[in-house]
C-alpha cells in the first residue's frame, strides 16, 4: 500500500498592526443607499419613519433667556436734600471724549483711468502683431508703443498695408515671434490717449435750418485726417521704414506686411506656432 501523505500545518496568519483608536475615523453610516441612475433604496415616506421625524413635528424648545450682566447698582446716600439714592456704575466710564466722531473708512472704487495694466510678456515694443478686429483685421502691424491706458499704439506701416497709427486692445491681437529693434526709433511724446481721443460734437445744432429745407438732407460728415495726422504718420513710417530695410529679411519682411492672415479648412490657431 502506498504510504498517505501526511499533512502539512498551515503557518499563522500574520497579524494586523495595531493602530490607535484616533488614527482611523468612522466613517457615517448611510441610511438610504444609491441603487443606480437616481434611484435610492428607500422611497421619501419610508426614510420619513426610519429617522422618526414624526416625533418632532410640532415640538417647540424653549428659549433660553441668558442673566443680564449688572452695569450699575443703587447706593444710599445720606443727607435731606440729596434724594436718598443714587445710581452707581460697576465699570468706571472713559474720562476723555472727542470733541468730534471719527470718520468711518468706507470703501471706494478707484477710476478706470486709475487702474494697473498689465500687458502679456510678448508685446514688447517692435514686436510684429496680428489684428484680429476692426477694419484692418487680418493686417501685420509693428507694435509702436503701450500706452498708459494699456491700449497698444500701432502702425502698418501705412505704405506697406494701409494701416495707419491707430490704438487697439491686446485681446484683438496675436503676438508673432517676429520682431524688430525698434530702439533708434524716436516715438513724438504727444501721441497718447488724448491724441486719439474723438471731439464728441454736441447734439444741439449750431445753425438754425432754413425755412422750407428737408430735415432729411443733411448728411453725416466724413472722417478726414487732418494735418497734424498726416505729419506724425509720415515721421513714424520713416523711421519704421528705415529699421525693415537695415534688416537682412528686408524682401521676406516686406511680403510678409502687405499679405493679410487668414485661415483654411482643418487650420487652428491653437496648434499653430506664429
Amino acid at each position: 500500500m502506498a504510504p498517505t501523505p501526511t499533512k502539512v500545518a498551515a503557518k499563522p496568519a500574520a497579524a494586523k498592526p495595531k493602530t490607535a483608536k484616533g488614527d482611523l475615523k468612522k466613517r457615517p453610516r448611510k441610511r438610504n443607499s444609491e441603487l443606480g441612475n437616481g434611484i435610492v433604496r428607500f422611497s421619501k415616506t419610508k426614510m420619513f419613519h426610519k429617522k422618526a421625524v414624526y416625533r418632532f413635528i410640532g415640538k417647540k424648545t424653549p428659549k433660553t433667556v441668558k442673566p443680564k450682566k449688572r452695569v450699575s447698582i443703587i447706593k444710599k446716600i445720606g443727607g435731606e436734600k440729596n434724594g436718598g439714592t443714587r445710581v452707581v456704575f460697576l465699570k468706571k466710564r472713559k474720562a476723555f471724549y472727542p470733541t468730534q466722531d471719527k470718520m468711518p473708512k468706507t470703501s471706494y472704487k478707484k477710476c478706470f483711468s486709475k487702474h494697473v495694466r498689465n500687458t502679456r510678456s510678448i508685446l514688447e515694443p517692435g514686436r510684429i502683431l496680428i489684428l484680429l478686429a476692426g477694419r484692418h483685421k487680418g493686417k501685420r502691424v509693428v507694435l509702436v508703443k503701450v500706452l498708459p491706458s494699456g491700449l497698444l499704439l500701432v502702425s502698418g506701416p501705412f505704405r506697406y498695408n494701409g494701416c495707419p497709427l491707430r490704438r487697439i486692445s491686446q485681446r484683438y491681437v496675436i503676438g508673432t515671434s517676429a520682431k524688430l529693434d525698434i530702439s533708434s526709433v524716436t516715438v513724438p511724446e504727444h501721441l497718447n490717449d488724448l491724441y486719439f481721443k474723438k471731439n464728441k460734437k454736441s447734439s444741439k445744432r449750431s445753425v438754425k435750418r432754413k425755412e422750407g429745407e428737408d430735415i432729411f438732407s443733411a448728411k453725416k460728415e466724413k472722417y478726414a485726417a487732418s494735418e497734424e495726422r498726416k505729419a506724425d504718420q509720415k515721421t513714424v513710417d520713416l523711421a519704421l521704414l528705415k529699421v525693415i530695410r537695415k534688416n537682412p529679411d528686408r524682401k521676406v519682411l516686406k511680403q510678409y506686411f502687405k499679405s493679410m492672415f487668414g485661415l483654411r479648412s482643418s487650420q487652428y490657431p491653437h496648434r499653430m506656432k506664429f
